[in-house]
């Protein structure tokens, strides 16, 4: 039977880490124990990894990666240091970046024997494509050939997609809601979406770009606002939507066979003190677990019912990464300052 995609198959980190995320794991909120989620999926938190001193502030985590030495990568908008490198121990390996004050969106990318960062800024505009400390290779700005923009200021990409040839999608989703594609040296090849292409505005915010499927290479899309998943074909086309009522999806990692998904809120923006969780899905888009948030519920209809968070441990979840033995690293947006919060898989 086919899925939905058609495929087979600071002060107030002190707050957060150390008093509500603290009494939330003491009172067993979510669990014995204070474990977060439901089935094979259940997560306790870590008070305190991560957690730096006040040389090295975030404001906002956007992104988060981990590199094949296993070492975290955080981007923040705070250009003191938009680069933060953390040990597995969540200790402090480097910092850079003063460059972005927009700084959203972080991909990891191996290029050969390296790996790269590309990174996007809203206020500048622009995707970066640097190494892993901080030399800049190459820069792209504002796709004016298109003739989808009148100027620069219209251009706020959040995030990119890549597939393993080097080939990668640029998504404006603070823009004009356009998806970008460009070829393995960086050239611009094409553009899709926006409103004539079908594409909601507060939609296309983060993804991934997806090797397989019945139907090929295909780009996996995280549509905030619109509480779905949308999957597009490589030339723009449709192939299929999963409904995440109750969410609000910012990005998407993929481990084992199985979605994480970043949701923001369980009310935004209608509520933008309401909190958000993260969503497990197995390989037919079905949500199996929501850590953080309520047990996933299909009525008999085979429809997802609304989710919601019921958690202080998370405020707005942005991103999120994986490590080798599962557990979960979770950068967050308009949080006081919050450093990442590391969950370990129980």
């Amino acid at each position: 039977m086919k899925n939905a995609f058609g495929q087979s198959r600071r002060g107030f980190v002190g707050s957060v880490l150390g008093g509500v995320l603290g009494a939330s794991v003491l009172r067993g909120e979510e669990g014995k124990g204070g474990v977060l989620g439901q089935g094979r999926f259940r997560y306790r938190p870590v008070p305190g990894w991560g957690v730096l001193d006040e040389e090295t502030p975030v404001k906002n985590c956007h992104g988060i990666v981990r590199d094949r030495e296993g070492h975290l990568i955080l981007l923040t908008d705070h250009v003191a240091n938009n680069v933060i490198v953390y040990d597995a121990a969540g200790k402090l390996v480097t910092k850079w970046g003063t460059e972005f004050p927009g700084a959203h969106g972080l991909s990891i990318v191996t290029e050969g024997a390296r790996e790269v960062l590309f990174i996007t800024c809203l206020q500048t505009h622009r995707v970066v494509k640097a190494t892993l400390d901080g030399e800049v290779l190459q820069e792209w700005r504002w796709p004016e050939s298109t003739g989808k923009y009148a100027k620069e200021a219209e251009f706020k990409p959040s995030w990119t997609l890549h597939l393993a040839d080097g080939r990668f999608w640029v998504l404006d989703g603070y823009g004009k809601d356009y998806v970008m594609r460009y070829d393995a040296e960086g050239k611009l090849e094409g553009v899709m979406g926006g409103a004539e292409g079908g594409i909601v505005q507060w939609g296309p915010h983060g993804g991934m770009a997806m090797e397989g499927g019945a139907e090929g290479a295909s780009l996996l899309i995280a549509m905030s606002d619109q509480q779905h998943l949308l999957r597009l074909g490589l030339d723009g086309r449709k192939l299929g939507q999963v409904e995440l009522p109750g969410g609000n999806p910012r990005q998407i990692r993929e481990q084992d066979g199985h979605f994480f998904v970043a949701h923001l809120a369980d009310n935004w923006p209608t509520d933008r003190a309401s909190r958000g969780f993260v969503s497990v899905l197995d390989a037919k888009m079905r949500v199996v677990s929501n850590v953080g948030g309520s047990a996933p519920e299909y009525g008999e209809d085979g429809v997802l019912r609304k989710m919601r968070n019921e958690s202080e441990v998370f405020v707005h979840p942005h991103d999120l990464v994986l490590d080798a033995e599962g557990s979960l690293y979770v950068a967050q947006f308009a949080s006081g300052g919050t450093y990442p919060v590391k969950l370990e898989r129980v």
